[in-house]
């Protein structure tokens, strides 16, 4: 497979939809990381920890290929660090607080639900650069999406107390799962050429992934709600400002400075 010519137009919606997945998981792997020192039992401590290390590693190949992509002479490291809050593309899910452990279970599971079937098409992508990132990153996400439904299972089919309170969480943050079925221009014409799926083919294949790890675990699907829109845009929440002014700040305390 070849990288295939592409009009301006285009690149430039490839461009923004690899930032799209780059930033996604960067926020992510983030608010993972966040959990190192606190995780509920040493294993699960060093599992998330591993995991948010994964994600941040899957940023690299694709902040990498946005920067290529962009040409001129941004790295990797300007797109992570010296970028604003509106420049970010990422999932209005990525960037809710960890919560509780149930809410970063839940939280981790229904975007590596997601994950596992977007890569598994995107290994098929008429962009080989991309194709080949998918290929990569999907090893990693199929063990992400097994330890995150096994931790779904266990805590809807454990305690009273651990059912009630993951199945709040997943009330809680259900709205914002749907954006990630909801195309942006940008996607809808890489759909259009055969680099990207179809969003709504990979929701109907997730809504099913989802409903089979509920009904193990004995949780309730929550019912049809408004969904939270913006991040693949630009317009976030409250919490990726916060987040931004942590891991921003060496970079633009001290610019240009290495180890």
């Amino acid at each position: 497979m070849t990288n295939i010519a592409i009009h301006t137009d285009t690149q430039t919606a490839l461009c923004d939809y690899v930032l799209h997945l780059a930033d996604t998981n960067l926020i992510l792997g983030q608010r993972i990381c966040e959990w190192s020192g606190h995780g509920p039992v040493l294993e699960q401590d060093i599992a998330l920890s591993n995991i948010g290390l994964d994600l941040l590693g899957q940023t690299r190949s694709l902040y990498q290929y946005a920067a290529e992509l962009l040409g001129g002479e941004k790295t990797e490291d300007d797109l992570a660090f010296l970028r604003s809050e509106r420049q970010f593309k990422n999932l209005l899910l990525s960037e809710q607080p960890n919560g509780d452990f149930g809410y970063t279970i839940v939280r981790q599971f229904l975007y590596e639900a997601y994950q596992q079937l977007l890569l598994t098409e995107l290994k098929k992508s008429s962009d080989a650069q991309l194709a080949a990132i998918a290929e990569k990153s999907l090893i990693e996400t199929n063990y992400h999406y097994k330890w995150s439904a096994e931790w779904v299972i266990r805590l809807g089919d454990g305690t009273e107390e651990s059912k009630s309170r993951i199945q709040k969480s997943i009330n809680e943050i259900w709205t914002y799962s749907g954006e990630m079925f909801i195309p942006t221009a940008d996607e809808q014409l890489l759909c259009s050429i055969g680099i990207i799926p179809d969003l709504a083919d990979l929701k109907d294949a997730w809504m099913q992934k989802v409903k089979a790890v509920f009904a193990e675990a004995t949780l309730t699907m929550p019912e049809e709600m408004y969904m939270q829109r913006g991040g693949k845009t630009g317009v976030h929440t409250e919490h990726l400002g916060y987040m931004l002014a942590e891991m921003q700040y060496l970079q633009r305390q001290y610019p240009g400075q290495i180890w």
